[in-house]
């Protein structure tokens, strides 16, 4: 049966890396759905979140060859009850004086921001989980959806647990 998997790696920062953790995915048949990279804060590691598809047997066999993999310090699939899982969206959507005030209703209701505004076009920042994200592409879409950019899944263990 296949569902969504959200993995959390630590790795060294050096080129190549993320090539070999990308062909471990395809060798296995799995397609990526969201890949966040960026360093820790001293920049000899980097923080991975990977989201993908497939059968949990299958996540687990990919889990155990990362690991394996010289330049992988740690990886770990996560539970969402266990961790904070956060989405980024910008939208740009066509603006006209009469939908102003309701794209407005959209933005404060999702308590998400405006980040620039012109005579034709909003852009909207929006934070949250992916339901979330999604809800509100689904209200801007008979608007006009000029652009839209999504960060894909981020996520960080509650309490003292490792990321």
């Amino acid at each position: 049966m296949s569902r969504s998997h959200v993995l959390s790696l630590t790795v060294v920062n050096k080129p190549g890396v993320l090539s070999r953790l990308i062909q471990t995915f395809a060798r296995r048949g799995f397609n990526i759905d969201a890949l966040i990279v960026s360093p820790e804060m001293d920049g000899k590691f980097s923080r991975i979140t990977i989201t993908a598809q497939g059968s949990v047997e299958g996540i687990e066999q990919i889990v155990h060859q990362l690991s394996k993999l010289v330049d992988v310090l740690h990886c770990t699939e996560h539970a969402d009850k266990k961790s904070i899982v956060k989405e980024f969206a910008m939208v740009k959507v066509r603006l006209t004086p009469e939908n102003r005030t309701e794209l407005l209703q959209f933005v404060d209701h999702f308590k998400a921001r405006t980040v620039d505004l012109s005579p034709d076009s909003l852009v909207i920042e929006a934070t949250g989980k992916t339901e979330k994200i999604d809800s509100l592409i689904e209200m801007l879409r008979p608007h006009g959806i000029i652009e839209l950019v999504r960060s894909g899944k981020m996520l960080m263990a509650r309490g003292s647990g490792n990321t």
